[in-house]
Formats: structure tokens, C-alpha cells, sequence
């Protein structure tokens, strides 16, 4: 019996996993809607996945969305809106101290200082910076050293290299650095526009395209859009768009009474639009270098009262003026974004999602999102190694791939190399309470197949799919294999095989430059241990310090002596390293 109070619930599919995390001010109501209602999109993809759920009672509604994000980023479910923590964009300081200085930094600290931005354009930002230090100088030495340094003589430094600068000067300048990135630049840009006519009448065009380039990144910086409100309050302006189970969101960032940057979001949503917007929020302003302004726009039925209770700023809703339109124009934008990006959904479809499902469907097993597949490569038995790649909802995920070194297999054993992979593979994930996939895909046929079955169901307790890439006479892609050693008979033009075709072909790649990554180590260990006098310890040493026959060879008897062996031996290598390479070549 569900309870009538604010909390968390964690909804789980067929293998335990949690899959989506939501919160509600009633649980029973909310956890209710999803088995009594209809739904479309990807909350229809989550009803039909769920096998159970808990929950979690919480005092207030405020505790629910704070632990609601805490859940979330502790377990990433695959139906939760999910942000990266970004480094977020520079902004330029003027540093409180006794010569200040303007610089370039990432994080915003209390610590004084002037700050300005963000800006959005990096490139832009530092030719902004240093057109600033050519006019508006402050200090681009390190201080006092006696005689003035190369900027001073360039005019872009006050001289606190060899003099005492008094406090107003540097407060005049700051005055005028102020004004500069407060949206006053009338009088620079002029000063460039004369000089760039001057430098083009004068046939240096090199040097009025540099002019012309100056002017172009004052106004991605300082002149980014038009005055768009009559006060300088640095607000974030939120506003959504949802259609057919998707959420675009559009961020309006306004500093200085400019629109300064505008970032745009698209997410499958599960939960009301409102409640995806503000767990987005929430999470946005957690992430690093994200600075709160001093207020926040959002659109009609927000929990206002809680985000302002949780992120200690004011939260409003306009109704009229000029907020307002900009909140309407804000969601204009997210409409035309999500148009397009139905457009491009309907293309995209068939080849990701759409071909994972050909290939369940054809094994017939549940839909899922995650493919692993193994591959093992090794010469002749020698440096055997295995490899891992990863495919969600038909894309590849490289974070995920995995590499590895087979430790109790040494010869050409595909059963053997197959189950010491597969064990280490998922005994790892299962100690790590790690989301495992939902089909396992082996680059053979029956004796891997068989091999990672028994591994996972007979050692590890675990039931996962396992089916076999089947290639032909010519190596290439031609079917799929099942675990009782059948062929489903894929259609070679549909996108199911394409999906199978690129999944084979990525794990061989994938195995085969891991391979030679470590046969090319071992040729080299094996080469040096050729040398009397080098047993294993010293060989590591010389590869751990050096890494390559060249740097060997390059190398100075007194550099090999380094490492701590005798002038003797480091003579003896060094001849002999030298007599290797040029064999080798």
C-alpha cells in the first residue's frame, strides 16, 4: 500500500536495474498514474520495462527534490534526464590586490575581484582580453624587478616592474575596463575603424584585417546582442515545448540587459514537463563553474516557492511586459527546435533504435538498450588479448569499451580466452552493483557462445542473452547465431544486420591495434633481453624510462646509468641497442 506523502520512487525492469527516478509530493497518486494511464513516446517504453519499484518517504517536498537528485546521479537511470558536469565557459577578472591584473579564468571565487562574462566564445574572449591590455593597460609583468620589462615598452603595462604605481591610476583604468565590457565600446570600435581605413589605404592589409578581426570579437564579447531590458540584473530565463513525449528547453542568460548566451536542451520526458524542468534546473546550477544569478525566470505552473527555497535566488513567473515576451519568445525557439529535431528523429530511428529492436526481436528475447561485444586476437598463440565494445540504442559508447590482457591463457584456446574475459568482465560489474546489458555478443560461433552461457549462469548466477556474430567464407558479416546453435537468417538489407555488421566490425578493429599495441611492448622486451647482462628487472626499467629502441639508442651512457646499473652494462646495452636497430631497419 503506497503511502499519501511527498518522496522518491526508483521504478526497476526485469533485471533489477533502476531505470528511472522521479519524485512526487503523493506517491500513491503519482506511482499510480503510470499503470492507470495511457501514455506515448519513451513513458510508454518505461511502462512497458518496469517489473517493480520502492519508494522513499521524505518529510517535505523540498527533501524529495534534493534526494531525487542525489538518486539520479548516483545511479544514472536510463530514463532520467542526465547532465555532464561541464566546465562551463571563462569569464574575465579583474584580480583585488596591489597591482591588479586582467586575466582569463574558469572559476568564479570570492576572493574580491572584478568578474565578467560568461563568454560563450573562447577564442573571442582572450582577443577581447588582449585588445583591453593594448588600450586600457594594467600589470602583464610579475611585479617589481628592477628595470621595466618588455610590455612596458610595448605600452601594455603601468611599469609595477621597476616603479611604484599609484592607486588611482590603476583605479582610472579599471573605470574605463568596466565601462569597456559593461557594453561601452563606441569609442574603441571608432578608434579601430579609423585605423583599419588608414591601414588599408596604406596597402597593409595584413594588418586591417587584424583591425577588422578586433572589431568582429568586441561584439561576440562585449556587443553580443542589442539592449534587451531596461535594467542589469543577471537573470536566467527558463522555457519549455513538448510534443509527442519529447521536452525542448531553451536557456536565455542575460547579463548586462544583453542576451549573452542562449543554450537549447531536447529530452525524451517520463514525467510532467514541469517536473522534468525542474530537476533540469536543479541539476544545471549543480553543475562546475555554473554561477547562480540573481534571478530566475520560469513559465507558469513551476514549484517556484521550493527552487527558491533550494537555490536561495528569487524564482518568478512574469505575466505581462517585457519578461514576459522574452519568456514567449524563449518558447517560440524551443518549438522550432523540436520540429527539427522530429525531422531528424524520424531518419535516425530506423538505424538505432529501431535496428537493436531487429535484433532482439529476431533472437526473441526482451528489448533492451545495451549490446557488449568480445573479440580475442592473438599470433600463433602469442600475446594473447581479449577486447570489449559497447553499443546503446545502436550507438557506440567508447567510454565503455574495454581492454584486456589475458592472464591464465596461454595458447590458442577460444573456450578458455572466452571465459576468463567473460568472468572478469561481469564479476566486476556485479561487485560494483554496475548496470549489466542486455545481450552479449561473441565474434564466433557455438564454442564461445557455450563457453560465456556456462561462465554466466553456472559461476556468476546470472541470465543474460548470448548469441554469436557468424562470418563467412570471406570473413565478413553473414548471420546471427542463437544459444541453441541456430541461425536466425537476418535479412542482409535490413538495418538489424547493418547494426550487426558494425558491431563485428568495431570489436575486430578494436582487438586487433590492442594486440599489436602489446606485441609491439613484448617484441621490444624480448629484443632487449637479448643483451647479456639484462634480465627482466632491468629491461622494465629501461622500458618504463625510455619506452622505444630509438630513445634507448639516443640515449647517454650516463643517462642508462641513471636507471642504476654499472658504466659497464650501459655501454654494453647502448652497443648493442644500436647493432638491434639498425637490424631492425
Amino acid at each position: 500500500m503506497l503511502p499519501d506523502l511527498p518522496g522518491c520512487y526508483l521504478m526497476k525492469d526485469i533485471n533489477s536495474r533502476i531505470i528511472y527516478v522521479g519524485k512526487a509530493k503523493n506517491l500513491k497518486n503519482r506511482v499510480r498514474s503510470y499503470f492507470k494511464s495511457s501514455h506515448e513516446g519513451k513513458t510508454a517504453k518505461l511502462v512497458s520495462e518496469i517489473r517493480d519499484f520502492e519508494t522513499i518517504i521524505t518529510s517535505t517536498d523540498k527533501e524529495a527534490f534534493l534526494l531525487e537528485i542525489t538518486l539520479i546521479q548516483k545511479h544514472t537511470p536510463y530514463y532520467n534526464i542526465k547532465l555532464k558536469k561541464g566546465t562551463g565557459y571563462p569569464y574575465i577578472k579583474i584580480t583585488n590586490e596591489k597591482d591588479p591584473q586582467i586575466k582569463i579564468v574558469s572559476q568564479v571565487k570570492k576572493d574580491g575581484g572584478f568578474y565578467f562574462g560568461p563568454y560563450p566564445n573562447v577564442y573571442a574572449a582572450t582577443e577581447t582580453l588582449q585588445l583591453i591590455q593594448k588600450v586600457y593597460p594594467l600589470r602583464r609583468c610579475n611585479g617589481y624587478q628592477k628595470r621595466p620589462c618588455l610590455y612596458y615598452h610595448m605600452g601594455q603595462c603601468l611599469g609595477a616592474c621597476f616603479k611604484e604605481v599609484s592607486k588611482e591610476e590603476y583605479e582610472q583604468q579599471i573605470r574605463k575596463i568596466k565601462s569597456f565590457l559593461n557594453g561601452n565600446v563606441a569609442k574603441i570600435k571608432n578608434d579601430l575603424k579609423n585605423k583599419m581605413e588608414v591601414a588599408s589605404e596604406n596597402l597593409e592589409f595584413e594588418r586591417a584585417a587584424e583591425l577588422r578581426d578586433q572589431i568582429k570579437y568586441i561584439q561576440m564579447t562585449v556587443e553580443k546582442q542589442k539592449i534587451i531590458s531596461n535594467d542589469n540584473t543577471p537573470r536566467d530565463l527558463f522555457a519549455f515545448y513538448m510534443d509527442k513525449g519529447w521536452l525542448s528547453l531553451q536557456i536565455f542568460s542575460i547579463r548586462q540587459a544583453r542576451l549573452m548566451k542562449r543554450e537549447k536542451r531536447l529530452f525524451p520526458c517520463v514525467d510532467t514537463p514541469e517536473a522534468e524542468l525542474t530537476s533540469f534546473i536543479l541539476q544545471f546550477y549543480n553543475q562546475k563553474n555554473r554561477i547562480l544569478p540573481n534571478e530566475i525566470l520560469v513559465p507558469a505552473g513551476m514549484d517556484n516557492d521550493i527552487l527558491e527555497e533550494i537555490l536561495g535566488i528569487p524564482v518568478k513567473t512574469p505575466i505581462r511586459g517585457q519578461k514576459k515576451d522574452l519568456l514567449d519568445l524563449a518558447k517560440k525557439n524551443a518549438k522550432l527546435v523540436l520540429e527539427e529535431k522530429f525531422r531528424l528523429l524520424e531518419l535516425d530511428e530506423r538505424k538505432t533504435t529501431g535496428a537493436m529492436n531487429e535484433i532482439t526481436d529476431a533472437l526473441k528475447i526482451p528489448r533492451g538498450h545495451r549490446i557488449e561485444a568480445f573479440d580475442h586476437s592473438h599470433l600463433q598463440g602469442e600475446d594473447i588479448v581479449s577486447a570489449m565494445v559497447c553499443f546503446i540504442d545502436g550507438r557506440p559508447d567508447k567510454n565503455e569499451y574495454r581492454k584486456y590482457k589475458l592472464k591464465n591463457v596461454d595458447h590458442a584456446d577460444e573456450a578458455a580466452s572466452t571465459r576468463e574475459v567473460i568472468y572478469r568482465r561481469y564479476s566486476r560489474l556485479l561487485k560494483e552493483q554496475k548496470n549489466l546489458p542486455d545481450l552479449i555478443l561473441m565474434d564466433g560461433a557455438e564454442i564461445q557462445i557455450n563457453a560465456a552461457i556456462d561462465v554466466l549462469k553456472n559461476q556468476l548466477g546470472i541470465n543474460i542473452p548470448v548469441a554469436g556474430m557468424v562470418k563467412n567464407d570471406k570473413h565478413k558479416t553473414a548471420d546471427l547465431m542463437t544459444e541453441n546453435d541456430e541461425k536466425i537468417g537476418l535479412n542482409p538489407k535490413s538495418e538489424g544486420f547493418y547494426l550487426l555488421q558494425r558491431i563485428q566490425d568495431e570489436v575486430h578493429r578494436f582487438a586487433i591495434t590492442f594486440h599489436r599495441q602489446v606485441r609491439s611492448k613484448n617484441s621490444l622486451a624480448s629484443r632487449l633481453e637479448q643483451i647479456k647482462g639484462v634480465g627482466p628487472k632491468t629491461r622494465i626499467k629501461l622500458m618504463k624510462e625510455f619506452g622505444s629502441l630509438k630513445n634507448i639508442s639516443n640515449a647517454s651512457v650516463e643517462d642508462l646509468m641513471k636507471i642504476g646499473i654499472n658504466e659497464k652494462l650501459a655501454q654494453a646495452i647502448k652497443l648493442s641497442v644500436r647493432n638491434l636497430d639498425k637490424i631492425s631497419k
